[in-house]
């Protein structure tokens, strides 16, 4: 059996670590382009003004236009050519950092978060969309990134929902990862090339990730709650730096050595649907992870136990929390034949999956979820 586990070389986080960024630039050449969105580069320009002064490098800005594209990746691309650049560092939130990826093509790439809202910063992967905002393909690369830096001052200024949405996201890693287990499926760690330089192949995950998976949901469930109230009142506590870890760190080496399953399999499928995409990936996630343990008739003490953090932090337990207030099987079975097309993750559980067992899971999951808040909501 050949099994995988991929890392960043590196993994830094504190309070205003940005201001060393210029060390790890240094490590890598001498000069570096940063791709971020203008509000998120302008939010921070004097930590990079300073780190730049302090260790004597040259920084670039290369704003990102907003959305991943190719024709964005290729403008980026000639721009760090011109500038002679030899690092490239994504800085701010998912697109930007996916796009500085495909930029760099797994060549001397810095991520910096401004938020820590998935866990994607520290993967080998990214995501490219179409100029129309539609998916367009996946990237993998040959390493992961060399560094990822997380400054927790400038995660902790930014609205609380993005660490939420962090939570939501990380809740599913553990459980994804448990039924890849149970079912002996491939991870992404070992996914075959994808985009230019990629993986030597298939593979199976390791001991490591699935303790890491399950340290992630422990440290939520714990410290989630204690975290969001630092997040709302802009500060950085012991809660608050556990829970960037484990949306990044935790989550981020599990779910790429752990495997995915059916969270993000419904995740993908409930965009036929309107009113998810008025929310972000995490909060989408926590419901589709409720979902998966409906769908594997989990325990009943995991249920409440995800669904009691859910509502004590505000993610969703229903499609009502996702405004989809009329729950229509037919339109629900769209949802469930997108989550089970043949290439989804959704066949990592260690069951045989049915479009149909996939529909009545999610309106089961919807209506135990109006319930179980309705009565909290009476009590």
């Amino acid at each position: 059996m050949r099994k995988a586990f991929i890392s960043p070389s590196k993994y830094v986080q504190g309070e205003d670590e940005l201001l060393n960024l210029g060390f790890y630039i240094q490590s890598l050449g001498e000069s570096a382009l940063v791709i971020g969105n203008k509000a998120d580069i302008d939010r921070v320009q004097a930590k990079l003004d300073q780190t730049a002064e302090t260790y004597k490098v040259q920084l670039h800005r290369g704003d990102f236009g907003g959305e991943a594209t190719r024709e964005e990746v290729e403008r980026l691309k000639k721009l760090a050519k011109e500038k002679g650049t030899d690092v490239i560092v994504g800085l701010g939130g998912g697109k930007a950092i996916d796009t500085s990826k495909v930029v760099a093509e797994g060549q001397n790439i810095i991520i910096c978060p401004t938020i820590a809202a998935q866990d994607a910063p520290t993967s080998h992967s990214a995501v490219l969309y179409t100029v129309d905002h539609q998916f367009d393909d996946y990237a993998y690369f040959s390493k992961n990134p060399d560094v990822v830096l997380m400054d927790t001052t400038v995660i902790a200024q930014a609205p609380s929902r993005f660490l939420v949405a962090g939570m939501g996201d990380t809740l599913a890693t553990y459980y994804e990862a448990r039924a890849t287990r149970q079912s002996n499926s491939n991870v992404n760690a070992g996914l075959p090339n994808g985009y230019r330089t990629g993986a030597t192949g298939p593979a199976k995950g390791t001991i490591a990730a699935m303790t890491l998976a399950e340290k992630s949901l422990k440290v939520v469930l714990e410290k989630g709650y204690d975290a969001k109230i630092a997040a709302d009142q802009n500060v950085v506590t012991q809660a608050l730096e556990d829970i960037v870890e484990a949306n990044t760190l935790l989550s981020g080496l599990g779910f790429e050595s752990g495997g995915l399953a059916a969270a993000h399999a419904i995740y993908n499928g409930l965009t036929v649907l309107e009113g998810p995409g008025n929310y972000y990936h995490g909060e989408q996630v926590a419901f589709t992870t409720f979902v998966q343990l409906v769908l594997e008739d989990a325990p009943k003490s995991e249920v409440e136990e995800l669904l009691d953090f859910n509502i004590s932090v505000g993610l969703p337990v229903s499609l009502a929390d996702l405004d989809v207030e009329e729950v229509n099987y037919q339109e629900i079975l769209k949802v469930a034949k997108k989550a089970c097309i043949p290439e989804e993750s959704i066949h990592s559980m260690p069951f045989e999956i049915t479009e149909e067992a996939v529909a009545n899971a999610i309106i089961a999951a919807d209506a135990m979820g109006r319930d179980y808040k309705a009565r909290k909501q009476a009590k």
